[in-house]
């Protein structure tokens, strides 16, 4: 009786071995081709926009045996439609650029504001006060970042890598 008890923890004990080391490939496995898909895109927009229509014609031109007066058109094409993509990319970084200035002058013209308010506030109220109003700020300042952090979270939760 004992040896079959024994036999049986074995048993349990290999089967559980074996799916912990499947589970721990399957993991190995997906991050390594995660590593993969993220290493490649950069080496995409290092090329100019003479060879991203060349990768792209000759490509369609394989894949769907193109005689060389299509080539000519699907160029053409490719052409057009690649530059409209490269105009969209650097608006957006324009806009990217854009956005992070206005952040930094709203950000600065908020601790000016902030610096004033503090200023004020040091004339009309005892040392006393004083200090217990800037301890009740800090307090609200960190549940402020708390529920940013919460907020993050949730949207990076939701907003998972469509690769």
């Amino acid at each position: 009786m004992k040896s079959t008890i024994h036999e049986h923890q074995k048993n349990n004990f290999t089967m559980v071995s074996k799916n912990v080391f499947l589970a721990l490939l399957l993991f190995v496995g997906i991050t390594a081709m995660a590593q993969e898909k993220k290493e490649r895109r950069p080496e995409r927009e290092k090329l100019t926009t003479e060879q991203k229509v060349d990768l792209q014609v000759k490509k369609m031109s394989q894949d769907l045996s193109l005689n060389d007066k299509q080539v000519k058109e699907v160029r053409a094409i490719v052409t057009k439609q690649v530059e409209k993509r490269e105009e969209k990319r650097a608006e957006m970084e324009a806009k990217k650029a854009e956005m992070k200035i206005k952040k930094a002058e709203m950000k600065a013209k908020m601790t000016e504001e902030q610096a004033a308010l503090t200023t004020e506030m040091k004339k009309v109220l005892t040392p006393e006060q004083f200090a217990k109003w800037e301890k009740i700020r800090e307090e609200k300042k960190a549940t402020v970042k708390e529920k940013m952090k919460e907020r993050r979270g949730k949207k990076d939760s939701k907003e998972l890598p469509k690769d």
